[in-house]
């Protein structure tokens, strides 16, 4: 029996999952947290992903240790403490910052499909990845990516495009993301050992 269904996510142990929704087939690795997040069908974190304000396409594959949506502190005010927000944490007679909370929880971050985004990468909030962008293990993310574009560094630039422009928008208009379930079944030899550009010759319409 598949380990994955299109009914329930497969959550591991120790995650934490507050106001988040899972398409089909989705996995959430052990000890990851996800905050206000929506994952499409068929994509999955690895271990102690921490994933906040995001909204992740179909497809994409997040390794171990990676984060998006990495909250930021504030730098224009005389201090860059949680006690300016988190204040209920500290006194009794203090509310907590809700604008503040409201602020953060709206610069979203939007992650495209058949990505892959490499372990201990970094998505910052409001940055949008294309379909099929790769993330160097490590990198991190401060701007948006151009479709089936890989960038690596700290802050992340171009390496290379993983297909060439023209195959990548022959990818984007064919939408194997959108197939049913079966049809990516009866496709999976040529996935496997098909190039895009054969593979695309073959299921264009």
């Amino acid at each position: 029996m598949a380990r994955l269904s299109k009914e329930t996510p497969f959550i591991h142990p120790e995650c934490e999952i507050t106001d988040s929704t899972f398409g089909a087939f989705v996995e959430i690795g052990k000890g990851s947290r996800v905050a206000n997040a929506v994952f499409g069908d068929y994509s999955y974190c690895d271990r102690y992903a921490d994933i906040a304000n995001a909204r992740i396409g179909k497809f994409a594959n997040i390794a171990a240790f990676s984060r998006i949506g990495a909250t930021d502190h504030p730098l224009h005010t005389a201090t860059c403490h949680h006690f300016l927000y988190r204040s209920d944490d500290y006194w009794d007679d203090a509310p907590r910052d809700d604008a503040f909370f409201a602020h953060r929880k709206s610069r979203t971050a939007h992650i495209g499909h058949d990505t892959w985004i490499g372990a201990g990468a970094m998505i910052k909030p409001e940055v949008t990845l294309g379909d099929g962008t790769v993330v160097a293990a490590g990198a991190v993310v401060t701007k948006d990516v151009a479709p089936y574009t890989i960038v690596a560094g700290t802050p992340a630039t171009p390496l290379r495009l993983r297909q060439p422009r023209q195959i990548a928008d022959r990818l984007i208009a064919l939408a194997y993301w959108d197939w049913p379930h079966d049809a990516l079944l009866a496709a999976l030899q040529d996935f496997r050992t098909l190039e895009a550009a054969a593979f695309l010759e073959k299921y264009e319409p």
